[in-house]
């Protein structure tokens, strides 16, 4: 053989032989995935993300470590509910115009596609949207709550029992985010099998009731927190979030009209004291996953439902389009995910289902409206340029990076933000000659959105101001939900 055919047959061997090897080499390990989802926190309650009055150094940590964005939102809600919306996206990576929320219907579920493809799935904490989606999600789950709210020292859950049903409710009295931290400790610790695992921990804080321990409330009560910088005493107008179909809706009954300045100070300290309960108890999560020697190959994953008012604009729930409320906290932590990272990309909260997929490796079913947020991490893109968010059938918003339009079709009324140099949503230029040809473009890219949603609200064309609404000394009833302070304080005298 000549010497250079000679040589080229052992450098092909050679190489052949490096490929055995390699393919004998054990494929990288699938990551495990924890889920740790709030309950109606808003998005400007974190340390790290520039709120200098809250304490909350294990989200901060977590900020330190993965991928911020900054602008996750919910894509809306179809009742006063929005929870049970946001969740049912959120599993589905639809939006709420291509689910049936309350059911989910037969839409494949997150933990459900991880499941199929060998993931050990785990549910604790709260499930609002039936108990049959639960089943098909998880096979494996301990103190579940079905229902949207309680009594966070006395919360009714049920079981996984080994025959595969749920078992009776029982009232556990354990503080609900330490429960719930609880249950999801004790299946880390327990947890051997040699499959990755998807851990999805719904916590109730910080919704109301409003009632951390008391450690956590004084120092936030000793030192009140500022009034929201979008502060009114009152909204001006029925915006369709305001008065339900009964009066006036549960949320904004949480506090008389027009709102006491001190008494949204006192919230805001009490909301803050179960943000930074919630954030203790999640360090207690953390340690018991480093302890399992397993958090290097874990995607931690840290977001909320929806946002909530708070006093901000004049009310308080979330049942709204404004920034305060469709604007949620999202963090993503794992292996290959750059830390310390802020990203500004137009994000929803449903673009998490493709996300943890893909990170996964876990083919994703056909029919999601949500696209992976990882190449805007790794800078090859973003998942788009604009946003649109809905409230029932009474209020839409289309947004970019500046600009924001918000829509009340039953009213005929347009409200135009500059969001760069308004971020609190105070000034409207709707009807500024000026921005007129802003408007047309952004009610043209608002119909866009609702072809592709299959949304059929007609959308103003014109804008006229809506009719003043004063709702001071309107009859309240306290519900059952308030804290006894707010009752006595406010209501009985």
């Amino acid at each position: 053989m000549h010497p250079l055919k000679a040589w080229a047959t052992l450098v092909a061997l050679a190489v052949a032989a490096l490929g055995v090897v390699a393919s004998a080499q054990p494929a990288p390990a699938r990551p495990n995935i924890l889920f740790l989802f709030a309950d109606d926190m808003r998005a400007d309650t974190i340390g790290a993300h520039g709120n200098p009055r809250i304490r909350t150094p294990t989200l901060d940590d977590l900020a330190r470590r993965g991928v911020s964005f900054r602008e996750a939102h919910v894509f809306g809600g179809d009742s006063g509910a929005v929870c049970v919306a946001s969740r049912a996206m959120l599993m589905t990576g639809r939006t709420l115009f291509h689910v049936p929320t309350s059911t989910m219907g037969d839409a494949p579920l997150l933990p459900e596609v991880l499941g199929k493809a060998g993931y050990a799935t785990f549910g604790t904490g709260k499930w609002h949207n039936g108990e049959a989606s639960w089943l098909r999600a998880f096979q494996r789950g301990r103190t579940v709550m079905f229902g949207g709210m309680s009594d966070h020292t006395k919360v009714p859950v049920k079981d996984l029992g080994p025959d595969g049903r749920l078992t009776p409710i029982r009232i556990a009295t354990t503080f609900s985010s330490e429960l719930f931290a609880d249950s999801v400790i004790d299946f880390l610790r327990s947890y051997t099998d040699p499959a990755p695992f998807f851990a999805y921990v719904a916590f109730t804080a910080p919704h109301d009731p409003r009632q951390p321990p008391a450690p956590f409330a004084q120092p936030y009560y000793d030192a009140l927190p500022p009034l929201p910088p979008n502060f009114l005493p009152q909204f001006p107008f029925d915006n369709g979030g305001v008065r339900g179909a009964e009066g006036q809706m549960r949320d904004e009954n949480l506090a008389p009209w027009p709102r006491p300045e001190r008494m949204v100070r006192e919230q805001i300290a009490e909301y803050y004291g179960m943000v930074t309960h919630l954030d203790g108890q999640i360090r207690r999560v953390l340690d018991a996953l480093e302890a399992t020697g397993r958090s290097r190959n874990t995607i931690v994953v840290f977001a909320a439902d929806n946002g909530l008012a708070l006093g901000s604009h004049g009310l308080l729930g979330k049942q709204s389009v404004f920034e305060h409320s469709t604007r949620v906290p999202m963090i993503v932590v794992g292996p290959g995910i750059p830390g310390g990272r802020e990203s500004r990309a137009l994000a929803y909260l449903h673009d998490l289902y493709p996300t943890l997929t893909a990170l996964a490796g876990v083919a994703a079913p056909a029919g999601l409206d949500g696209t992976s947020l990882q190449p805007a991490w790794e800078g090859r893109g973003e998942p788009r340029d604009s946003l649109f968010t809905v409230y029932t059938k009474t209020q839409r918003a289309v947004r970019d990076q500046r600009w924001k339009l918000i829509a009340y079709p039953a009213l005929g009324y347009l409200q135009l933000f500059d969001l760069q140099a308004d971020p609190h949503e105070m000034t409207d230029l709707a009807t500024t000659p000026a921005h007129a040809a802003e408007v047309a473009r952004l009610q043209g890219l608002m119909k866009t959105w609702q072809g592709q949603m299959g949304d059929s609200v007609a959308i103003p064309t014109t804008s006229a101001k809506p009719p003043a609404l004063d709702l001071t000394g309107a009859t309240r009833t306290p519900d059952q939900w308030q804290p006894e302070w707010i009752v006595r304080k406010y209501f009985r005298e």
